[in-house]
């Protein structure tokens, strides 16, 4: 259920080296064809690595034959020795497949930032893993676990969309568990279907489905330098699928990835939904769930099973929107603790034991909602940011 399963594609993966603690850290996905039609967005970070200044240039034409993806390393603020490797990582890809062009080679790596990757085994295992690569269940399994830095398990998902002239397949795999923020989060997704469709199609539906999924994910208000979210297209079934159909299919693909991404936050004991309702726009909604999301106060209270709805109202008198926020509601796991901006019911009746938690805030100033996911600020999550490494 990852990559491979929609028809056309092949994936090869190899431990290289790159990771000091040993396993899977190199991938390669192909796209075998007929169609090569790809999309893709990036870190809207100013501060990128250079995979991500590669790959916005391969993806101008909106052909892509394949991508290499490695963990163990971000080759991020690593002079021009890393982008020659980025470079050589793109040609040592479509000279071992044989007929392809560096141009159309997508590149993704993750890890630790102003470290040089080891040159010979990241090229060396590249060649490795095209060698290997089969359109096998297992090789979709295996290029999820390579991208894994802080993960705790890999990140997979199907969509099969049904049309009338049969079944369209999307396939997808994500990497992911900390600076989840706005600008993708610190993510490397790669999306794959057999679909037959255009590029300008695909760029429309892959942002679309990013903004709704993707960007609402806002662990920690830390963006990140290597953040992709590629979308490969093999028109392997002969079928073009009505385009809402497929957004559709798309969004739904996305989002499952994303809420995989917010279950496994760094140290998180909280998975947090803030709805937003009765906001005058979708971007006033997602601005009040994002000044709740980052206020670590909030998340601190939420890592102490504490119904503290002060800090919620606290928080949103910081967003850029239009309400009145001595008549805003705020209720937690269905318990309404704040009515019109003053106490309703106890806040001891709020239950915040289980993981997920739902706060829902009713602005009443129009008809726009959102809802942007977060996770608790937990001594966890500040144990492995601070002995982080590779």
């Amino acid at each position: 259920m990852s990559v491979t399963a929609p028809a056309g594609f092949s994936a090869g993966t190899v431990a290289a080296g790159l990771k000091s603690q040993g396993g899977p850290d190199l991938t390669v996905v192909v796209n075998e064809g007929p169609s090569f039609s790809a999309a893709a967005v990036f870190t809207s970070n100013r501060a990128k690595a250079h995979p991500i200044l590669w790959s916005e240039q391969a993806i101008a034409d909106g052909q892509v034959r394949a991508i290499v993806l490695n963990s163990g390393g971000a080759n991020c603020f690593t002079g021009p020795e890393g982008f020659a490797l980025t470079h050589q990582s793109a040609e040592k890809l479509a000279e071992a497949l044989g007929d392809a062009s560096a141009s159309d080679i997508l590149v993704c790596s993750t890890g630790l930032i102003g470290e040089l990757l080891p040159a010979g085994a990241l090229i060396t295992g590249i060649s490795q893993a095209v060698a290997l690569r089969d359109s096998s269940e297992s090789s979709g399994g295996e290029s999820a676990r390579a991208i894994m830095t802080t993960d705790s398990k890999p990140k997979m998902a199907q969509v099969a969309l049904t049309t009338p002239s049969g079944v369209v397949t999307l396939g997808g795999m994500a990497k992911g568990a900390g600076m989840l923020a706005p600008g993708l989060a610190t993510m490397l997704v790669v999306i794959t279907t057999d679909a037959l469709l255009e590029p300008d199609q695909l760029d429309r539906a892959l942002r679309q489905a990013s903004e709704v999924t993707f960007n609402r994910l806002d662990s920690d208000g830390c963006m990140s330098t290597n953040d992709q979210v590629s979308l490969l297209a093999s028109g392997a079934s002969g079928i073009t699928p009505g385009i809402d159909e497929f957004e559709t299919a798309l969004r739904a693909l996305c989002l499952d990835l994303a809420l995989q991404l917010h279950a496994d936050a760094e140290g998180a004991s909280h998975e947090i939904a803030i709805e937003v309702t009765g906001a005058l726009s979708d971007t006033e909604a997602v601005a009040v769930g994002r000044s709740v999301a980052r206020n670590n106060l909030f998340k601190a209270a939420i890592f102490g099973n504490d119904a503290n709805w002060g800090r919620v109202l606290a928080a949103i008198g910081t967003a850029d929107a239009s309400f009145d926020v001595y008549g805003v509601d705020v209720s937690m796991n269905g318990v309404r603790v704040c009515h019109e901006g003053a106490p309703d019911r106890p806040r001891t009746e709020v239950d915040l034991t289980p993981r997920k938690t739902h706060v829902l805030i009713e602005l009443h100033a129009g008809d726009a909602s959102a809802t942007v996911w977060t996770n608790d600020l937990t001594t966890d999550y500040v144990h492995e940011n601070s002995a982080y490494s590779s």
